[in-house]
Parts: structure tokens; C-alpha cells; sequence
């Protein structure tokens, strides 16, 4: 009998419609019920907009971004929105034209006048209400345009985002396919297993989709074909989900060597893409040094040159207040330089490896929070606020600058928490660490033919395995409760944890130990190997095949994490080493040369003008200090990225702001 079963046969069920088999939406579907008033009112105005040919690209993309609503809902949305956003930038434009064109008109005019041209070709000649209305309608015009072009780009966004990671995802599942396809489940039962595990991210969303498509259809081919036309991911999971529903139908054999040769070529694949990011990451550096630093030693050579162009430094009356072009100048390269920070933070991300990412949340309750906060940084965070609040309160009823305020509640929020995460990244790596001696420890136990409850408990009581004893201990005494269905426990059921015939409620117990234990040791590196064991050996696979996977994709992961984490070593190096350059600099030019005297000498000697009432040094000195400062927040979220994550940009940059107010502070430089 075929893996899939006859109630999974590759045809189609009878009674299904062409619009159906085609994945479309049924014209009496095209309307939800559920929609509520304003998507009503929404819909039936700009629905008919998804019959336009020029959407049929947007319809593709839709179907590949695991919609919750149909695509005449979203598009007919994007069109509302369009005509408000047009409006609103109309009605805006012409007020403020209007207001503003007799000042112009009148400035042009006499401008013209004074250069000899006629005034009847001045702008006074053109109907101010005309000009305003025209120069509003091209305005709205392009913003709704923009807002439908924009939605556009969110779908491809979106599916760009959804289809990395799929693939990011896609060999770890293959691998864990081929370890259930040595036991006697069906290609749907293992399909299900991959789909239950979160740690296959996308991969797990793509095959609960088939799952429930094949349910719905009664065709476990129609689901994988279903999902193949509307992924993503055109040139990996497509193809592997359509060769995936062929080998089915040729048996278990045929089914068992696709998935292994196919799990091979997958991790031949990922190795390339991740010696290709490691790649990037060198440009990367680079460009982060070019953008960051020399664009900050520029505002500071700007700074200090411009003292000689006292215009620059004269106060301009503006809606918010009296302010200089240098002072303009100055807070919007520090905002360019937070902007260079947060790009690194994204791209760091986007090139480390998926699983190399940790996401911590933190419990419902307040005491929870509490009672959690020395280990999970997401609960550090929320409790960092109080202080963080306390102290910027503290700070500005002391009369500190906005910016120090800023920087020195940021500092007390920030260091706690990454201090935190950096205790629990060393907990983790210690685990993972012992996860690889535990592994091989049960593997030569089991080997000898000791059933794998007594293999793990054995190991706890020999191996010293640190700070997993206590998991390890815990996952023995819930193996040795584990009973079959006649009431014998594990160990005097005879091959209980080696055969395929073990009952359903042993297997079922048996993976919630291991459930449990993955859930206490809380390490990426845990979630993708001890499910392994958990889903093989319900599977019916023997232990010695589970475990001689699990060795390989143990050393793998262990592998990986060790390369990237060296090469990520040198990145670090870059952010703080470009963040000691312009503190540096800085420190040097407010120590030496912003000083009325030095600054009236220099422009003698270079025959430059230099209003000595317009200098104000304290004031020039900070505004140096606050660019530093930003270098410090960008350079720290850089290095912070590639050491540990969002959490490892909070500890670095908030060591740097640290470092350079006491620097600056206690060497009298601001």
C-alpha cells in the first residue's frame, strides 16, 4: 500500500468545481460574509479593480503571501486608501499654496521687474486659485498612484520575505523527513510532524497548508499541488513538494531514497547560500565604515569650518522656533547617522542564519516578569523600564540637556538588558555544548541494545553533563513513568522504544518527555535535534538510525554556529573600532581648537571672516559630543548585531554611549 494511503489518492474528489482545482476564488466566495460594514461599502466600490490585466501580476504575489482575506478585500483596500491619501495630500497642497502664492507672486514679480523683464510674463500674471488648484489635483494625482504602487511593493515584500524563509527552512525539514521515512508512517502523518514543529518556520506553514488542503479535497497530491502553483518559493519548494507527491505514488522505497538524496543536495545548498552571506558580510563592513564614519569625520570638519561663515551661525525665526543652519545641519546628520545604524541592525539580521536567531517572550503576569527577569531578556526589558523612566525623570528635574537625558536613560535601559541576554547566550551555548555529549553518550548506549529510556537514564546518573544534569534527570524520571498499553512500564516492555508496533499512548508519553525536555532546555539547537528523536521514533524507526541522524545534524548545527560565530568577530571589531575613531576625533578637536582664541588666530592667518559674537564654545563642543554620540549608538547597534543579536546591539551601544559621556565628562570636553 502507498505511503498516502487510499484515502489520499493523487486524484481529484469528485464534485469539485474548475475554480477549485484551479485554486481560484468561486464567484459566490468573492464577497466574504464576514467582511464587516466598511469593507462593504469598500468592496463594492473597487472590487471591479481586480479584473484589470495589469493586477494579474498582484494576484500571483497574493496567492503567495498566505492571505487571510480574498484579493479583490485587500486590492479594493488599497484603493480606499489610495483616495484618501490623494485627498488629503490635494486638500493639503492647496492651502498651503494658496496661502503661500501671493507672497511668492509678489517676491517674483519684483524680482523680474528688477532684472528688466516685463512684468507680463511674471508669475502674478498666471490666476493664483488656478496654479493652486493645478499644482494640488498633480499632487493628489501622484500620491494615489503612489499608494496603489505601493501596495504593489508590500505584496512583493511580502513574498520575497515568506519565500526566505521557506528556504531557509526547507533542508532542515527534508532532513527530518528523511529520518521519519525509515519508520512505517504514512506521507501525510509525516507531512503533519514536520507542519506541528515551529521550528521550521515557513516550511511547517507550507505544509499545514497542503495538509489542509488535502483534507478539504480528500487528495493529498491535490494539497502539495495546490501549494507548489501558489508558493513562493518557485525554484525550491515547488519542486520538491511536486517530485515529494510523484514518489508517493511509487512506494515507500522510492519515497525513503528521494528524501535522503534530496536532503543531501538541500544541505550541499544551504552551505553555498551561507558561504555566499558570509560573503556579503565583508562588503558589508565596508560599506557601513564608509557611510558611518566618513560621513560623521565630514559633520565634524563642516562644524568646525563653518565657524568662518557667520551667516550660517545667525538665528532664523521658524514655526518651532529661532534656529541656526548650523544647528540644522548638525541634528540632521546625527539623525542620518541613526538612520546608517538601524539599516546595519536589519541587514546583520537578514544575512545571519534563521536558526542562529533567539526569540525570547516573556510571561502574562507581572510576577512572572519578575521571577523571569534574571534569565529572559524579554522580561529584563520590561522591567528596565522603570529604572530607565526614574532616572530620565531624575535627569531632567536636574537640569541635564535633552540629549544627555536621552542617552543616560537609554544607557540604563540597555545594559541591564543586554547584560541579561549575554548571561543567558552563555547558559544556551554551555547547553548546546552538553546537547552534543548527551546525544552521543545515548547513541553508544542504545547501540549496545539497551532500550532508549534506560540509554537515557543510565546517562544521567554517568556522564557529567554540567548544566543539563538537571534536564537530563528530568527526562529520564518522565521516560521511566512512560507505560504500554497493558500496564507494563518502558523498561519491561520488550523492544518498547526500538520497534514500530509500540502503542499509541507510549509514543504519545514518550513525546511529551521529550517535549518537556526541549521546553526546559530552551536552545534553538535542542528544538531541531530532540524533535528528531520524538517524531523517528513514533515514526517506528529504530533507535540506532534515529541517533545516527542525529549525530550528523548535531555536528552540523554545532559546525555552523562555531564558523559564525568567528566570522562575526571581525564585525564587531569594525563598529567599535569606527566608534573609537570619531570619539577620538571628536575628543581631540574639542580639546585643542574650539576656543575663541585659537579660532580668532586661525582666521587672522587664513584672512577669513569670524564673529567672535557668535561663537559660543560650550555650545559648539556639545554639538561635536551629540554627533559622537550618535556614532556610538550606530556603531554599537552594528557590532551589537553581529556578536548576539537585537539584544547584543543593545549591550555594545549602550557601552559605547557609557564610555564616551564619562570620557567627555570627566575630561572637561563638553
Amino acid at each position: 500500500m502507498s505511503r498516502d494511503g487510499p484515502s489520499t489518492a493523487l486524484g481529484e474528489r469528485p464534485g469539485t468545481t474548475r475554480d477549485e482545482r484551479a485554486g481560484g476564488v468561486r464567484e459566490s466566495d468573492r464577497q466574504d460574509p464576514r467582511l464587516s460594514g466598511i469593507d462593504r461599502w469598500i468592496h463594492a466600490l473597487f472590487a471591479r479593480h481586480a479584473d484589470d490585466r495589469r493586477h494579474d501580476a498582484d494576484r500571483r504575489r497574493y496567492r503567495g503571501c498566505d492571505p487571510s482575506t480574498g484579493f479583490e478585500t485587500y486590492l479594493a483596500r488599497t484603493y480606499a486608501l489610495s483616495w484618501v491619501t490623494g485627498l488629503a495630500v490635494l486638500l493639503t497642497t492647496l492651502l498651503v499654496g494658496r496661502a503661500a502664492l501671493p507672497e511668492a507672486a509678489i517676491t517674483a514679480d519684483a524680482a523680474l521687474g528688477g532684472a528688466g523683464v516685463p512684468l507680463s510674463f511674471g508669475v502674478a500674471d498666471v490666476p493664483e486659485t488656478a496654479l493652486a488648484v493645478g499644482v494640488a489635483l498633480a499632487a493628489g494625482g501622484l500620491a494615489k498612484r503612489a499608494t496603489i504602487a505601493g501596495g504593489g511593493l508590500y505584496l512583493r515584500w511580502l513574498v520575497s520575505a515568506r519565500r526566505t524563509r521557506i528556504e531557509r527552512t526547507l533542508p532542515g525539514a527534508v532532513r527530518y523527513l528523511d529520518a521519519l521515512s525509515s519508520g512505517s508512517d504514512d506521507a501525510r502523518t509525516m507531512l503533519a510532524r514536520v507542519a506541528a514543529n515551529d521550528a521550521y518556520g515557513g516550511t511547517a506553514v507550507s505544509f499545514r497548508k497542503a495538509l489542509n488542503a488535502a483534507r478539504l479535497t480528500g487528495s493529498l497530491g491535490t494539497g502539495l499541488g495546490r501549494v507548489a502553483r501558489d508558493t513562493p518559493s518557485r525554484d525550491l519548494l515547488a519542486p520538491f513538494l511536486l517530485k515529494f507527491r510523484q514518489h508517493v505514488s511509487q512506494g515507500d522505497e522510492a519515497l525513503a531514497a528521494f528524501l535522503g538524496t534530496e536532503s543531501r543536495l538541500l544541505a550541499h545548498r544551504q552551505e553555498h547560500a551561507r558561504t555566499r552571506a558570509r560573503r556579503y558580510l565583508k562588503p558589508l563592513a565596508e560599506l557601513f565604515v564608509l557611510v558611518l564614519v566618513l560621513p560623521a569625520l565630514l559633520v565634524i570638519a563642516v562644524t568646525v569650518a563653518s565657524v568662518f561663515a557667520p551667516t550660517l551661525s545667525r538665528l532664523i525665526d521658524t514655526p518651532i522656533g529661532a534656529v541656526s543652519p548650523r544647528a540644522v545641519a548638525v541634528y540632521v546628520s546625527m539623525g542620518f547617522l541613526l538612520a546608517v545604524g538601524a539599516v546595519g541592525i536589519a541587514a546583520i539580521g537578514a544575512l545571519r542564519p534563521i536558526d542562529s536567531r533567539r526569540r525570547y517572550r516573556h510571561p502574562g503576569t507581572l510576577r512572572g516578569i519578575a521571577a523571569s527577569a534574571s534569565a529572559n531578556p524579554a522580561s529584563a526589558s520590561v522591567l528596565a523600564l522603570v529604572p530607565a523612566a526614574a532616572v530620565a525623570g531624575w535627569l531632567a528635574y536636574a537640569g541635564y540637556t535633552l540629549v544627555n537625558v536621552t542617552l543616560l536613560s537609554y544607557v540604563v535601559f540597555a545594559v541591564p538588558v543586554g547584560l541579561v541576554a549575554a548571561r543567558r547566550d552563555r547558559i544556551d551555548d554551555a547547553k548546546d555544548r552538553r546537547i552534543a555529549e548527551f546525544v552521543y553518550a545515548v547513541s553508544e548506549h542504545a547501540s549496545s541494545g539497551r532500550p532508549f529510556p534506560e540509554a537515557v537514564e543510565t546517562v544521567a546518573h554517568e556522564a557529567d553533563l554540567g548544566v543539563l544534569r538537571s534536564d537530563v534527570s528530568d527526562l529520564a524520571f518522565n521516560l521511566s513513568l512512560t507505560t504500554t498499553a497493558d500496564g507494563r512500564t518502558d523498561d519491561e516492555g520488550s523492544s518498547a522504544a526500538t520497534t514500530s508496533a509500540a502503542p499509541s499512548t507510549h509514543g504519545d508519553v514518550r513525546a511529551a518527555a521529550l517535549d518537556r525536555f526541549v521546553d526546559r532546555v530552551g536552545t534553538p539547537l535542542a528544538e531541531r535535534t530532540i524533535g528528531i528523536v520524538s517524531g523517528a521514533l513514533n515514526a517506528g524507526s529504530t533507535v540506532d538510525d534515529v541517533f545516527e541522524t542525529l549525530r550528523v545534524e548535531v555536528d552540523r548545527l554545532n559546525h555552523e554556529k562555531r564558523a559564525l560565530r568567528a566570522a562575526m568577530r571581525r564585525y564587531v571589531a569594525v563598529g567599535w573600532v569606527a566608534a573609537v575613531a570619531v570619539a577620538g576625533v571628536v575628543a581631540a578637536i574639542n580639546a585643542h581648537a574650539m576656543e575663541t582664541d585659537r579660532l580668532i588666530a586661525l582666521a587672522a592667518a587664513l584672512d577669513a571672516p569670524f564673529d567672535p559674537d557668535l561663537f559660543h564654545p560650550g555650545l559648539e563642543r556639545f554639538r561635536l559630543y551629540a554627533v559622537a554620540q550618535a556614532t556610538m549608538l550606530a556603531s554599537g547597534w552594528f557590532a551589537g548585531a553581529a556578536a548576539r543579536g537585537r539584544y547584543g546591539a543593545l549591550l555594545h551601544s549602550g557601552v559605547l554611549v557609557a564610555l564616551c559621556y564619562a570620557a567627555f565628562t570627566l575630561g572637561g570636553l563638553v
